[in-house]
């Protein structure tokens, strides 16, 4: 089901802001005291901020699928770019500097998610290469490409994506080719993550791979098993079946929303059994009758949940029985019920019968790297994270299932909660996209929230 239509970006309506100009006294005392370098790295989200310990949790940490503590927005961006600028001109009048060697070690800097920075990880390898690795962080695939767009290519080395992201990188020159000669733990990754099981790693038109696996999963419906059937369970009627009104719940966010009623439109129509049928490509017939779907679907719903805490909250107070997530949930309560912490049994439904919603996420190297011995230390960083015991620390830890076969590694719950025996249902979800015409679906959510 993996569709390789092309698909233009969000649209980024934030604006952004010059930054403020210093003089050479103020830069001379904020270099001195270490306030000027602090305040671009909180400017820009850089730093390996600490992640608390899931091992007490019975559980991932996993707030948020694509979960930043701090939105890195176009404005801090262009902010910090300008403040930047400003300084190099300072310190070049100024006069020399002695070179240290701190200040000689090579650095690479990547951009993605907030729960891949694994401090301890970054840590090492800083240690192995004798180099430096920050990070930035984005909440969304459209935000990171507004960042690499308005010339995050020239401050970040590497870049993470999922679904058809990565093509979309490579076709507005954005992200060079991934040598996979450079990567020895490859060969530990599940096949259906490669090509040619898997083809959204490799350029449209051409052989070249522009992506490395990372980690995968989908957009399931948790539920209540002592409240719902497994045969209402595994369709994506759940979230609009009339026997379970004031017990449902779905995300705010609208793509996902519009895209699952989408496959079940289409499902109905025939629709998905075309070639690259992709629910982010809609006709306006069908964007009708989802519309109506929605809107019907609204008095059934406890609420519209933005923070998966709140929805665990009412999940565990059993007053919500069926929701979309991206498995987390399911994950921690499960751990519960296994320790005897909670007498509430959950299920995770990964693929429903018409199809789901599903990702892997990618390490992408941008074209902003052109030095050699840089191009190197990125392989080196995508293969170490690679490693199948880092890997394995990414599953236990974190919470999130790697693309690496780590299962003799990880205890048998990991591997059952993590899907690592199922990791072949990848085919049959269908990849996050961006829709090919956004403000037609924005159209279609605004006329639902007003109804």
């Amino acid at each position: 089901m993996l569709n390789t239509v092309k698909r233009r970006p969000r649209r980024n309506k934030r604006k952004g802001v010059t930054g403020r100009k210093i003089s050479k006294e103020d830069f001379q005392e904020g270099v001195e005291s270490g306030e000027m370098k602090n305040e671009l790295k909180r400017a820009i989200g850089l730093g390996s901020p600490g992640l608390p310990s899931a091992k007490n949790q019975g559980g991932p940490i996993m707030k948020k699928r694509r979960g930043a503590k701090k939105e890195v927005t176009r404005r801090d961006f262009l902010k910090v770019a300008g403040s930047a600028a400003t300084i190099t001109l300072a310190s070049a009048s100024i006069g020399p500097f002695i070179r240290t060697s701190k200040a000689a070690k090579l650095e690479i800097r990547w951009l993605g998610w907030e729960h891949y920075n694994v401090k301890k990880l970054t840590a090492e390898f800083e240690k192995i290469n004798k180099c430096k690795v920050s990070a930035g962080f984005f909440d969304a695939n459209s935000e990171a490409y507004n960042k690499l767009k308005a010339g995050g290519t020239k401050d970040f080395d590497l870049v993470m994506a999922d679904g058809f992201w990565p093509r979309l990188y490579a076709e507005q020159g954005m992200c060079q080719p991934v040598d996979y000669g450079k990567l020895s733990n490859l060969k530990y990754v599940h096949s259906d993550f490669v090509p040619p099981q898997y083809v959204l790693l490799q350029e449209e038109k051409g052989t070249n791979m522009i992506a490395s696996p990372n980690c995968w999963g989908g957009y399931g419906f948790t539920y209540n098993t002592e409240k719902i059937p497994t045969e209402d369970a595994h369709t994506i009627w759940l979230l609009f079946n009339e026997k379970y009104k004031g017990h449902l719940s779905t995300s705010g966010r609208h793509d996902e929303n519009i895209a699952l009623a989408g496959i079940y439109v289409c499902y109905h129509n025939g629709r998905t059994k075309q070639p690259n049928f992709n629910p982010y490509r809609l006709t306006d017939e069908e964007l009708e009758e989802i519309k109506k779907m929605l809107i019907k679907q609204k008095r059934l719903l406890v609420m519209r949940w933005h923070a998966v805490e709140d929805l665990e909250r009412m999940m565990r107070a059993q007053v919500v029985w069926a929701s979309p997530e991206w498995s987390g949930i399911f994950r921690r309560i499960y751990f519960d019920y296994e320790a005897g912490k909670t007498k509430l049994k959950m299920d995770h439904v990964l693929q429903p019968k018409e199809g789901g919603l599903g990702w892997v996420d990618t390490w992408c190297i941008t074209s902003g790297v052109t030095g050699s011995e840089k191009l190197e230390l990125c392989h080196k960083w995508i293969d170490w994270r690679l490693k199948r015991e880092n890997m394995a620390i990414i599953a236990h830890e974190i919470g999130w299932s790697p693309c690496i076969d780590v299962r003799p590694l990880i205890p048998k719950a990991d591997t059952l909660t993590l899907f690592q025996n199922e990791t072949h249902k990848i085919h049959s979800l269908y990849q996050f996209d961006a829709p090919d015409r956004p403000e037609k679906w924005e159209e279609i959510w605004t006329a639902v929230e007003a109804a």
